[in-house]
């Protein structure tokens, strides 16, 4: 097995806000994503969804309120939570998933 860098993945991604799928284990996803400076929509999902900034960081929308979540920390927003991100977001996030 070859290691993954995953910011050069995020890089290769041919635009912002797309994401990949590098792994997946039982039923979780592991998705590699690059955030650039716009703003992403709001959105829901019925699972939990972790928010996992590698380098950057991420203005995370939830509640009315905007958190501040930067490199090297999780974010894990609830299942039937909207969320969205802020514009002012940049580098790369790790998305796990279902």
């Amino acid at each position: 097995m070859t290691p993954v860098r995953l910011v050069d993945a995020a890089s290769d991604l041919p635009q912002a806000w797309s994401s990949r799928v590098l792994a997946r284990f039982g039923e979780a996803n592991l998705k590699v994503l690059r955030m650039d400076h716009a703003a992403y929509p709001e959105e829901c999902h019925d699972y939990p969804e972790g928010l996992l900034v590698l380098e950057g960081e991420m203005l995370l929308g939830m509640g009315g309120r905007v958190v501040r979540v930067g490199a090297g920390e999780l974010c894990v927003v609830p299942a039937g939570v909207p969320h969205s991100v802020a514009p002012g977001s940049r580098g790369t996030l790790l998305i796990l998933d279902t």
